[in-house]
């Protein structure tokens, strides 16, 4: 073989070997997960594929269904991340609170909810990651949840069940498994880290308590370290959920306070005020630590992608707010808008992009359609 043969074939292997490394790069740099909330267990949906007054077991079961199918499916052509390709793996299914609905007006009780949640999101969730593990399932408490442990200022049937709490504690703590529930002393908070970008899931709503917690959880980091916050609660916090200010701070049904965080509230001393100093503390930690780059939330239930400024209009934090299976303000009265999130990280060039999976909206084989999506830069 002549040596300009010889050089045109290692140049042709140098190219290949490149070119592999490449692709090797790039799918070692992708992070996808899926983000929903407020599964409300226990609830029945009115109308749901022409049938009436359907159990949230069944609606969750058809949402799951179409979770199941996600890495055959191939991304749009949207100038997000892994645009056109197929997602192939799903990190992480992640859902932030309200397994279980409140056991009022008869509803169920939360032991019965777990059992359902368990079959539907553990029994019959089989996504895998691209190494062909497991996907992780990250869950957080909701309001519904810690209110059926602790109890409520309404009459409800039992007065308190757990079991929704203690399932959440147990799942995502298996080497420490209770069997009875204290609220101050189980918080279901944690972090997790996937290809250098940092996940904390928090206990309802970042108040003065988690925040020392969370501020333990980041000092080990890099300030380059983008991190991701999961709560329950919408960054404007209700008032209700924080701990009555009046009295023996006790929940009753002339404060109405549900004692849902440890900080006692600031604000005044009734449950219709603000929170502008709530949200301020939070806003200061937020300052403090401007690698946290997104905040994701259920509780309000419907998609939308939105920049939450805060009280004082002084904040600029990307907020990820998610579509409910059972109680979605515009999913309930149009079927075809039930929704939840499909997140891709590119750790590379630290581009996340959200995209709205409608997963009851049937154009093509696997009953989705793309909805709205938004791109958000980690740097």
């Amino acid at each position: 073989m002549s040596l300009s043969k010889i050089l045109k074939f290692v140049f042709v292997a140098l190219v290949l070997f490149e070119v592999d490394d490449i692709f090797a790069q790039e799918k070692d740099s992708i992070i996808h997960f899926i983000f929903t909330s407020d599964v409300h267990f226990g609830l029945t949906k009115e109308h749901f594929r022409n049938q009436e007054d359907v159990a949230a077991v069944e609606v969750n079961k058809a949402m799951v269904q179409v979770m199941n199918q996600l890495p055959s499916i191939q991304l749009p052509k949207d100038n997000g991340v892994q645009q056109n390709k197929l997602v192939q793996g799903i990190d992480a299914v992640v859902i932030t609170g309200d397994i279980a609905n409140r056991m009022e007006n008869g509803i169920q009780t939360a032991t019965e909810s777990w059992k359902q949640f368990t079959t539907i999101f553990i029994d019959s969730l089989h996504l895998k990651k691209k190494d062909g593990l497991k996907t992780d399932l990250w869950v957080m408490p909701g309001n519904h949840d810690m209110t059926n442990a602790i109890g409520f200022h309404r009459p409800m049937s039992p007065k308190k069940d757990p079991a929704s709490m203690m399932g959440i504690y147990n799942l995502m703590f298996p080497e420490k498994t209770i069997t009875t529930f204290d609220n101050s002393l189980y918080r279901i908070h944690y972090s997790k880290d996937i290809k250098g970008v940092h996940f904390i899931l928090l206990s309802l709503y970042p108040d003065s308590a988690e925040r020392v917690w969370m501020e333990n959880d980041l000092k080990s980091l890099s300030v380059n370290t983008p991190v991701l916050l999961f709560a329950h609660s919408i960054p404007d916090v209700e008032p209700r959920f924080f701990e009555n200010p009046n009295g023996k701070h006790d929940i009753n049904e002339e404060d109405k306070f549900e004692n849902l965080v440890l900080e006692r509230y600031k604000d005044g001393k009734d449950v219709r005020g603000g929170t502008t100093i709530e949200q301020n503390g939070f806003i200061n930690f937020l300052k403090k630590h401007p690698n946290i780059k997104t905040y994701f939330h259920g509780h309000e239930n419907w998609t939308e992608y939105y920049i939450y400024n805060g009280p004082d209009n002084n904040m600029n934090l990307t907020c990820i707010r998610t579509d409910s299976p059972m109680k979605g303000r515009l999913s309930t009265k149009d079927e075809t808008q039930l929704a939840f999130e499909l997140v891709s990280i590119n750790v590379h060039t630290s581009d996340l992009t959200v995209r709205e999976v409608l997963w009851n909206a049937p154009k093509n084989e696997f009953n989705f359609s793309w909805g709205k999506f938004t791109n958000v830069s980690l740097k």
